[in-house]
C-alpha cells in the first residue's frame, strides 16, 4: 500500500492494484453446472497479522465490485465504494484488519463472468454463462480464503446482497466466521422486491441491441434497457425524503408557465438519466440479468425446512444486523426477522436502526451515528481478534 493520494483522504489506505487469483480446480455450481477454472479479481487494505487471525472479508451488493477503498492513481478522482468506511481509524480499520474485497463470479469487472470467453467456444460467455446463486459467491470467496491462508475470518461484512453472501457464510461454513455483520438486508426477498427486479431485467430484455444476450459478438450495447434498468433500482434505493431534499420539484431548464410546460425538466428527471448513462457505460447487461435473479433465488432457510432458526442454529458466530428507518427496499422489518431468528437459535446478535433520511443507500454513506455503530463492534471484532 502507498501513502500517496491519502492529501485527499488523510484516512485513506492510499494506491491499491488489484490482483487476479486463478482456480483451475473445478467448481461445482448450485444449478448443477460446473466450471473447469475461473478466476477472481481481489484487493486487500491493511497487513495480515502473524496468526492469520485479523482478516475481514467484505462482500459486495448488486452492482459492486473489488474496489471498495483507496484509489487506482494518482490521478484517480473517485475512491473505492466503501471508502467511508474501510481504512486507517475507519470502521473496518486497516492499522488493526487486514481487509479483502473481491469481484463476485458472475462479475462484469475483471472476474470470470458473462462478458469473459468461455474456454469450450473461444467466444464470450454471454447469455450462456451459468446461473450463479450466491452458495456459489460464498463457495468461491472459501477458495480464495484458502489461497491467501486464512482459516478463519475474523469478521465477514456485506450490506444489501453482501449482507445475503454474510449470512450463508456464517451457516455453510460456521468455523470459518468469528463475526458476521448484515447491514440492510434480508432473509429473502419480497414480493416487491422481486417485481421491481424482473421490471428492471425486462427493460434489458426488450432493447432491441440485447439481442438475446449475444450482444457483445455484435460489437454492440443495449445501453438503453441497462440505462433504464439503473434508474427503476436507482429510485427504490432512495427514500422520498431523500428526493425531496436533494431535488424537490426544482426545475433544471423550462418553465412551468402557461404553455411552456412541454419545454420543463425537473432535477430528479436530468439526475435520472444522467445516472443510467453512467452506469450502462460501465456495467454489462448479462451480469446484471445474473446478480439480480441470485439476489431473487437467495432464501436463506429454503434448505431448512422453510425455518430459518433452523438455519441459524448451524451458526457459531456473534452477529452484528444494522438497519436504517427509511430503507423500503429492506426495511427495518426484514432485519428484525432476521434478529428474531437469530435470538430464537440462540445466537449472540447485537441490533442497531438508525435513524437516517437517506434510504437503502444510507449503508453506503458517512452518517455519523452508523459510523459510530459499526466501529463500536468493530472495536470488539478486533478485540476478539
Amino acid at each position: 500500500m502507498s501513502d500517496r493520494g491519502r492529501s485527499r483522504d488523510s484516512r485513506s489506505v492510499g494506491i491499491v492494484t488489484p490482483q487476479v487469483a486463478r482456480f483451475d480446480e473445478p467448481l461445482r455450481l448450485a444449478c448443477g453446472r460446473q466450471l473447469k477454472s475461473f478466476e477472481l479479481v481481489y484487493e486487500t487494505y491493511g497487513e495480515l497479522n502473524a496468526d492469520r487471525s485479523n482478516a475481514v472479508l467484505v462482500c459486495h451488493a448488486l452492482s459492486g465490485h473489488h474496489h471498495a477503498a483507496g484509489y487506482h492513481s494518482e490521478e484517480d478522482k473517485k475512491p473505492g465504494w466503501w471508502n467511508e468506511c474501510i481504512g486507517p481509524g475507519k470502521p473496518i480499520d486497516t492499522d488493526r484488519f487486514f481487509v479483502v474485497s473481491l469481484n463476485n463470479l458472475g462479475g462484469c469487472h475483471g472476474s470470470t463472468g458473462p462478458n469473459s470467453i468461455n474456454p469450450d467456444t473461444g467466444k464470450p460467455w454471454g447469455p450462456d454463462f451459468p446461473v450463479i446463486r450466491t452458495r456459489d459467491w460464498v463457495h468461491s470467496q472459501a477458495r480464495l480464503a484458502d489461497r491467501l491462508g486464512i482459516d478463519c475470518w475474523a469478521a465477514v461484512i456485506g450490506g444489501s446482497l453482501g449482507g445475503m453472501q454474510a449470512m450463508r457464510w456464517s451457516i455453510e461454513y460456521p468455523e470459518r466466521v468469528r463475526h458476521c455483520v448484515v447491514i440492510a438486508a434480508a432473509l429473502k426477498l419480497s414480493a416487491q422486491n422481486l417485481a421491481f427486479n424482473e421490471v428492471a431485467r425486462q427493460a434489458i430484455l426488450s432493447d432491441p441491441d440485447f439481442l438475446g444476450g449475444g450482444y457483445l459478438e455484435s460489437d454492440t450495447v443495449p445501453a438503453r434497457g441497462l440505462a433504464l434498468a439503473r434508474m427503476i433500482g436507482h429510485i427504490t434505493y432512495l427514500s422520498d425524503d431523500a428526493m425531496a431534499s436533494k431535488f424537490g420539484r426544482d426545475l433544471r431548464s423550462g418553465s412551468l408557465g402557461r404553455g411552456s410546460e412541454a419545454n420543463a425538466e425537473f432535477q430528479v428527471q436530468s439526475y435520472l438519466r444522467y445516472q443510467g448513462s453512467q452506469f450502462s457505460g460501465n456495467f454489462d447487461a448479462n451480469t446484471y440479468i445474473l446478480m439480480t435473479r441470485a439476489l431473487d433465488y437467495f432464501d436463506l432457510a429454503l434448505e431448512y425446512n422453510n425455518d430459518p432458526v433452523e438455519a441459524f442454529r448451524h451458526a457459531r458466530c456473534s452477529f452484528m444486523v444494522i438497519s436504517f428507518s427509511t430503507d423500503w427496499r429492506f426495511s427495518p422489518q426484514r432485519s428484525r426477522e432476521i434478529v428474531d431468528a437469530l435470538i430464537a437459535a440462540d445466537r449472540p446478535v447485537s441490533y442497531v436502526e438508525i435513524e437516517a433520511n437517506e434510504g437503502h443507500d444510507a449503508f453506503l454513506l458517512p452518517i455519523p451515528r452508523y459510523l459510530d455503530v459499526f466501529s463500536a463492534y468493530m472495536q470488539r471484532v478486533g478485540d476478539d481478534a
